[in-house]
């Protein structure tokens, strides 16, 4: 008797709450492809070598220099593990 009269006053409550789907957030938003793609085709259809496509944005350069340093870390990290594992050297007593 109790859970019916909560169900039937509780309807409403339910229906005026979901007015947005789950992933509305993620579908309503403003389009910007065709302005980024402007900045992309600003070379036209010659991309060589001095203009690549993929460092035609501003935090381009950026973002490929924090890629170089960390490659850069990873590959002398290794090499030095590999020394390290084969002369014996750095080895906890």
């Amino acid at each position: 008797m109790i859970g019916s009269t909560l169900a039937r006053v509780s309807r409403p409550v339910v229906a005026r709450q979901q007015r947005r789907g789950i992933v509305n957030w993620m579908t309503n938003y403003p389009d910007k492809v065709m302005e980024i793609k402007k900045i992309q085709m600003k070379g036209g259809t010659c991309q060589g070598e001095y203009a690549p496509t993929w460092l035609k944005q501003e935090g381009d350069t950026f973002t490929l220099a924090i890629g170089a340093a960390l490659l850069a870390w990873g590959t002398v990290s290794c090499s030095v593990g590999y020394y390290r594992l084969a002369t014996g050297k750095g080895k906890k007593e």
